[in-house]
């Protein structure tokens, strides 16, 4: 049984203790929270144990194997250090870190003690995702893809109301590339590897942090268009176009319906019925990893794939003229 930390208090927690009900081995035993009415609310809701105020207190009682952080993007690497260097695996939110350097540190943390670290990015586990890799070769040479996750955040409306709010506040490593576009670039570093070079744009808040932007990912035969907004919605599917067919994927955060269209006129959908919550999947390999006793290393999401996911974000943050505190 591997006794689970949580690390945060907010609706994507809750989540994750909903999707963690299927998978086997997973106890949940903590939760941390800055404040103390927040962390004692959460464990009754939750019937969890144990709660706390402090991260360092948390980390050195033994009473967990793993934790799952949740926090602003901005902590993640301190508080997966704290853990990693007691001997504890960590399970991260996206995006794995601030910046490259960050995620390298982390990296280096959980090897040097021997742990898992992994970046949740949960659409890489998602049966879908893993046919689509499995069929991606049948529509041919690839050329062009069109990938987009715009979604209009429940808090703008306090932003533009004069409230700055962690998700839109540079202090804590937010933004539109961040939270949202990460799920266009990890997927395609998965599928495709680094890109020769990029080129980004974004739209610029006054808080500080691209509201809304754009990368383009130059490979050696093929061009990655990727969109993501937190201040307006898409409609439109991702799109992945071969020389002979063409996939389309209802949402990039979702996997749930993918569609081949071939030149001969057939078309295919291969959609597979997912069983269990998105979250189970990234839970369930998580836990496995730690089980099988072997390499602490997940294949899918692994540690070159998370470096090269923040290698183009940093890469276009620079671009944009985003800049974080972690940066400096």
């Amino acid at each position: 049984m591997i006794r689970f930390g949580i690390i945060g208090t907010n609706w994507i927690t809750d989540r994750f203790i909903q999707a963690s009900e299927g998978v086997d081995d997973f106890q949940l035993k903590a939760v941390y929270s800055r404040a103390e009415v927040r962390a004692k609310a959460f464990a009754e809701t939750h019937g969890i144990r144990d709660w706390f105020t402090d991260i360092d207190e948390m980390a050195s009682k033994n009473h967990i194997d793993a934790v799952y952080i949740a926090s602003p993007n901005s902590l993640h690497c301190s508080q997966a250090i704290t853990f990693l260097n007691k001997g504890i695996h960590v399970l991260c939110e996206k995006p794995l870190a601030s910046n490259e350097r960050e995620a390298q540190e982390m990296i280096a943390a959980a090897k040097e003690n021997n742990v898992l670290l992994m970046e949740a990015v949960r659409t890489t586990f998602l049966p879908n995702f893993q046919l689509l890799r499995e069929k991606l070769h049948t529509i041919g040479t690839i050329r062009k893809v069109n990938v987009s996750c715009c979604k209009y955040s429940s808090r703008y409306d306090a932003y533009k109301d004069g409230t700055v709010l962690n998700a839109f506040n540079p202090a804590f490593s937010n933004g539109a590339l961040m939270d949202l576009g990460v799920y266009c670039i990890y997927p395609m570093i998965v599928l495709f590897g680094e890109p020769n070079n990029i080129k980004a744009d974004a739209f610029m808040l006054e808080s500080g942090v691209d509201g809304s932007g754009s990368v383009i990912m130059k490979y050696e035969q093929m061009d990655i268009a990727a969109a993501f907004s937190k201040i307006s919605d898409t409609h439109i599917p991702t799109e992945i176009q071969g020389e002979e067919g063409t996939v389309t994927i209802d949402k990039i955060g979702d996997f749930s319906t993918v569609t081949f269209y071939y030149r001969n006129g057939e078309t295919r959908t291969y959609t597979q019925q997912e069983d269990h919550p998105p979250m189970y999947y990234e839970i369930q390999e998580f836990v496995s990893i730690i089980t099988s006793g072997e390499k602490f290393e997940s294949l899918i999401n692994s540690y070159d794939h998370s470096l090269l996911s923040a290698r183009v974000m940093d890469k276009a943050r620079k671009q944009i003229g985003l800049v974080f505190p972690a940066d400096r």
